[in-house]
């Protein structure tokens, strides 16, 4: 009898009963701790079940609410009664009521046999390593914390903050050096009948009876003081989450337990039928590895990324309300094109034939989304409705790329279309956005409104633009643009045209031989000058002269470049 088994149980004691018999079985004594929040009736019930076996005790009950003291005096007093009951024991292993033992006992007997003066308890200062989550690492042992953090919490963080104003600080007892750990160790007999004799006990636990989360700081910090030779390790696999919350695990985990070599692990799911029946078969193994969670971290630290930072573009339930973990606000690259249709007639479906990309017309516009084709509905069910997509336009554009991954995406976009995705489509680095600014005015110049419509309409649509690039132009902004006025494209309009399709860095990228066509501009300058005189000053198309054609015409004197190239 090397070994003894010290358990806090709490719930699921069908299972701890399961587990404390595979214990006992393999010649290993037990003393179990049964929470006082536990009923009377089912406490009873529970030491009934296990009243056939000689090598299991029961230890003076404690409320043991989480972060208190409660869980040190149950810890406490279920040692003494292993120490005082069974004097062959030399190691005590620490355990709970969902640990599971992963490996055959014989060879954690083995394992400790070999090691009789080595105590394994996870030790380490808290300037020594990052694992506290809520900022309470080294002033768990200088601020008090008389209020249970789960359920009075409001009272918890209101005494935390008096004190951190008040500038208060306790002393810490001569000698003692605040460590942290895993809760779950496994000490020899002499290291911890020192820890539970000393002298100054009374004095120590009237100290750690205040520090945050004390089972996880007191015999990690009294075993510094008593013990000839520690392994900072436990030798239970228990694994957290970013936010420190313990990860359960389930049947569909067996292999990954398997291949962590650790003798027990930490919390089983009560329902994980599969795991309790495969390692409560008590076969002799034969393995004599040491124990290696490091095997299983690399799937762990996976599924933390995956939980935190999810795939780019999916937004995800554990992600989704929390700002900032977007990773990526879409899942691949697009483009969005402003001005192009308004000024080219065809633009759609030359982009289409010369690029091999899909592309929309104008998704936001007015009306209904204009998918490529005028399609109602496209990948992912994702529907034209402008119902649905002025819902949250962030989101449905967010879909749209999502729903579509593995093909490139181009849309038009302007100053008349829903502004709702202006600041996710500034912020998103996956978004390429081409804007000839000003060339909004083309319908409007080729429109029959009466004048005083067309200024009106003019001036909020101007407003509208001047707005998005200057957002576009944000020192926050990710997203990539090029910006042209409507004069200078129209001046030149094969190599600006040649980028823009350039930069969508499609597999069939070449040099332009054909250009869409572009709308008549004739009297375009006039009407801008009309704009003009009736009070209306359209400066984001650049410098039109009121009496040339820069479409069709020329200046006096000077001969128009052509923009259509022969092969």
């Amino acid at each position: 009898m090397s070994v003894g088994i010290v358990m806090l149980v709490h719930t699921a004691l069908g299972r701890a009963a399961q587990v404390a018999r595979h214990w006992t079985a393999a010649g290993c004594p037990v003393v179990i701790h049964c929470d006082a929040k536990v009923s009377a009736r089912a406490y009873r019930a529970f030491r009934k079940e296990l009243s056939d076996e000689t090598e299991i005790r029961f230890s003076p009950r404690f409320r043991c609410d989480w972060g208190t003291w409660g869980i040190v005096q149950a810890t406490q007093g279920a040692s003494e009664k292993m120490l005082h009951d069974f004097p062959e024991v030399r190691h005590v292993y620490l355990a709970s009521g969902s640990c599971l033992p992963l490996r055959p006992v014989r060879e954690l007997q083995d394992y400790l046999a070999a090691r009789p003066q080595t105590d394994f308890i996870e030790s380490a200062t808290t300037a020594d390593v990052p694992w506290t989550v809520g900022g309470l690492d080294a002033e768990r042992f200088t601020l008090r914390f008389p209020f249970s953090w789960k359920r009075q919490r409001r009272l918890f963080d209101r005494y935390v903050a008096l004190q951190r104003r008040l500038g208060f600080r306790r002393r810490i007892p001569k000698g003692l050096v605040p460590h942290m750990g895993s809760q779950w160790w496994c000490l020899t007999r002499r290291t911890l009948s020192a820890i539970l004799e000393d002298p100054d006990r009374r004095l120590h636990d009237r100290y750690f009876r205040r520090v945050w989360i004390p089972d996880e700081s007191y015999f990690q910090t009294l075993a510094r003081r008593y013990s000839t030779d520690i392994e900072s390790r436990s030798l239970t696999l228990s694994k957290f989450d970013f936010q420190g919350k313990p990860h359960i695990f389930y049947d569909d985990h067996l292999q990954l337990l398997r291949r962590s070599d650790c003798f027990v692990a930490r919390k089983i799911w009560p329902q994980a039928n599969r795991l309790y029946r495969v390692f409560l078969t008590d076969a002799e193994g034969g393995k004599r590895t040491e124990p290696n969670p490091g095997k299983i971290d690399r799937i762990f630290s996976k599924a933390v990324e995956r939980r935190t930072r999810g795939r780019p573009g999916l937004y995800m339930q554990s992600r989704f309300p929390h700002g900032g973990w977007e990773n990526g606000l879409t899942s691949s690259k697009y483009t969005v094109f402003q001005g192009f249709a308004e000024l080219f007639e065809d633009f759609e479906m030359w982009l289409a034939r010369t690029s091999g990309v899909r592309v929309h017309g104008h998704v936001f516009g007015p009306g209904d989304a204009e998918f490529a084709g005028r399609q109602p509905v496209i990948n992912g069910a994702l529907s034209a409705r402008a119902a649905i997509r002025d819902a949250n336009p962030g989101a449905y554009l967010t879909n749209m790329i999502w729903n579509t991954r593995g093909e490139r995406q181009c849309f038009q976009y302007g100053p008349a279309d829903n502004q709702g995705i202006v600041p996710l489509l500034t912020a998103d680095s996956n978004a390429q956005v081409a804007v000839i600014s000003g060339a909004w005015a083309v319908p409007l110049f080729r429109s029959n409104l009466n004048f005083g419509e067309i200024r009106a309409e003019a001036a909020r649509l101007q407003k509208v633009e001047s707005e998005f690039l200057e957002a576009l132009r944000s020192p926050h902004a990710k997203a990539r643009f090029r910006i042209w006025t409507m004069a200078e494209f129209v001046e030149s309009p094969m190599e600006p045209l040649q980028t823009a399709v350039d930069e969508m860095e499609t597999r069939s990228a070449r040099r332009l031989t054909e250009a869409p066509k572009m709308a008549d501009l004739s009297g375009f300058g006039q009407f801008l000058q009309t704009l003009k005189n009736q009070g209306m000053h359209p400066y984001l198309m650049g410098d039109f002269p009121a009496l040339d054609d820069p479409a069709g015409g020329a200046r006096p004197g000077k001969t128009r470049k052509p923009y259509l190239v022969q092969k």
